[in-house]
């Protein structure tokens, strides 16, 4: 007997306990509503942490590795020419290559824009969220926008290499919904939890019985060198469910905060410093406790004072009652001293967290400078360098190739072109770790500039420095394209010319003018000098030796 995708995520789901378990314990000293505890449902009631540095943490890692990934109004890769291909077509000279650089900047402004109009970064922070809490995430990129898969909500196996060879999705959907479905009595039962054998309905996955919600398992695998999926329901495979993609161009990304070899699940931010959350919580409620105790005023009178507790009740602000001071005290708990001791590991376990979660906070100081504010924020993107190069391999190129296969399809983009058969163009992803070696590339080129122009002064670094590709590398550091922006070496040479010539028409102007106002111009003065201006007298000079008519 077959056996049904059901069944196959059942099985799966065994492996993935333990790191499911991991992520609800990380949600719930963070952000408790990214991964509920198991059978939660919308009408419980969330744990609520005593202390925000977590879900502080969450939100600036998150926001920093989205902006980092794909910048706002900046492009996150660019479209290169093949040089080997270009070495292979000799009729290709710099004018063509300018041609075609001008229209790959073209195509990577449709793709940015597509982007922009499906709303990616909302997803995308999103997923990040989930990988800095739980440290894995699904990421579907279809027709309609992308979509984020919890968890919970699927498994993957992978092969020795790390690479995905399956992927599993569970989630409750309307039957109404799905064509050519047809109910029938399957036995399945909800599972008393994920992972029970026999292929029960997952208790992560909410179905009402009286409702008319079905579980819809996807079924993805890697099939001859290309995706393959499809859609079953209670063991059936839903008609016009399949589908498939090229293995460069997956849709389905399996995301990992921290890979960890042998595993086909990743670790996340959160569960690297829990125990700091964990004495942190703890702390925060006992300060917190503590405080609400201390604050709590209670008055006691002795049992032989003359001062009556009503009297001392009703007593309002200023009045004056008959008794002694002594029969009156007060409740203190005394407890100062271990508050400041509690108070100061609260103080040092935040700053700990907020440095591992780069909360970045200037120096409180009047002479805090942008400088220092720019040097501190390169080197917390420099301690994500190992995030960065795990998310270009599993989110950026996928994301690329994807987008630009689906834009292709859609006769938004033409097909990359070929040269004898190889690839002419390829995209390169210029965010992530590539943007934070511009910035490396920035400081390194800025202070072998400064260094040059205060050791050998202003004169001789302009004497041995090359300014037009000191322009370009400090564009290219920036991450600006300064295609069409930098005047190319044609362009000043023209703007060059066109400057001599006019130079020369004013200086002939100047001297035609100067003449006119001199006195050898005037022709009572200077009459041989005005006729021969006019071309000579017809009584002096024959025509046929002066000036031909023809040149007149």
């Amino acid at each position: 007997m077959e056996k049904t995708v059901a069944a196959e995520y059942a099985r799966l789901s065994a492996n993935r306990t333990q790191f499911l378990d991991d992520a609800r314990e990380c949600a719930k000293l963070s952000v408790p509503y990214l991964m509920p505890p198991s059978g939660h449902s919308g009408g419980n009631k969330l744990h609520t942490p005593w202390q925000s540095v977590g879900a502080r943490g969450v939100n600036v890692m998150s926001s920093r590795l989205m902006l980092s990934l794909f910048p706002v109004n900046a492009k996150f890769f660019k479209l290169q020419i093949s040089d080997g291909a270009l070495a292979q077509d000799p009729d290709i000279d710099a004018q063509a290559r300018s041609e075609i650089d001008l229209v790959l900047s073209k195509m990577e402004r449709v793709v940015m824009q597509d982007v922009a109009e499906k709303a990616d970064r909302v997803a995308l922070h999103q997923a990040m969220k989930h990988l800095v809490v739980s440290g894995n995430v699904l990421v579907f990129m279809g027709k309609k926008g992308l979509k984020i898969y919890p968890l919970d909500r699927y498994v993957v196996r992978r092969d020795g290499d790390g690479h995905v060879t399956k992927i599993i999705t569970v989630e409750a959907v309307d039957a109404d919904t799905l064509p050519d479905y047809e109910p029938k009595s399957s036995g399945l039962q909800p599972a008393n939890h994920v992972g029970e054998p026999g292929g029960g309905i997952p208790a992560d996955i909410k179905i009402d019985p009286s409702s008319n919600e079905v579980a819809v398992y996807t079924c993805v695998k890697l099939i001859d060198g290309q995706w393959k999926w499809y859609q079953e329901v209670d063991g059936q495979i839903l008609e016009g469910s399949q589908s498939s993609a090229p293995k460069t161009a997956n849709p389905w990304l399996s995301l990992r905060f921290n890979n960890c070899d042998g595993e086909d699940y990743g670790r996340s931010r959160i569960s690297e410093y829990r125990a700091d959350l964990q004495s942190l919580d703890a702390l925060m409620q006992s300060l917190v406790e503590g405080a609400a105790a201390s604050a709590k005023v209670v008055f006691t009178i002795s049992p032989s004072a003359t001062t009556k507790p009503n009297q001392l009740a009703q007593a309002g602000n200023g009045a004056i009652i008959q008794g002694r001071p002594d029969d009156v005290g007060v409740i203190t708990t005394g407890k100062q001293g271990d508050f400041k001791t509690a108070f100061d590991m609260v103080q040092t376990l935040t700053q700990r967290l907020s440095e591992a979660f780069l909360v970045f906070s200037p120096r409180d100081s009047d002479r805090t400078t942008a400088e220092e504010i720019r040097f501190t924020q390169q080197s917390l993107d420099e301690m994500l360098g190992g995030i960065y190069a795990s998310l270009t391999t599993e989110l950026l190129e996928p994301f690329i190739n994807r987008k630009l296969l689906v834009l292709q399809r859609q006769r938004m983009l033409p097909q990359l072109p070929k040269i004898n058969g190889k690839p002419a163009v390829f995209p390169t992803v210029v965010a992530g770790l590539e943007g934070v070696g511009r910035g490396q590339d920035r400081e390194a080129l800025m202070m072998f500039m400064q260094t040059l122009s205060q050791t050998l002064g202003p004169e001789a670094m302009i004497a041995n420095l090359n300014p037009d590709e000191a322009i370009k590398r400090l564009a290219a550091s920036a991450g600006i394209d300064y295609l069409g922006l930098v005047k190319t070496p044609e362009q000043k040479q023209q703007e060059s010319e066109a400057a001599q010539q006019q130079a020369q028409q004013q200086a002939l102007m100047q001297q035609a003018g100067q003449l006119a106002k001199s006195p050898l111009a005037d022709p009572e003065k200077n009459p041989a000098l005005m006729e021969q201006m006019n071309g000579g007298s017809e009584e002096g000079i024959p025509p046929e030796e002066g000036i031909p008519e023809a040149g007149i």
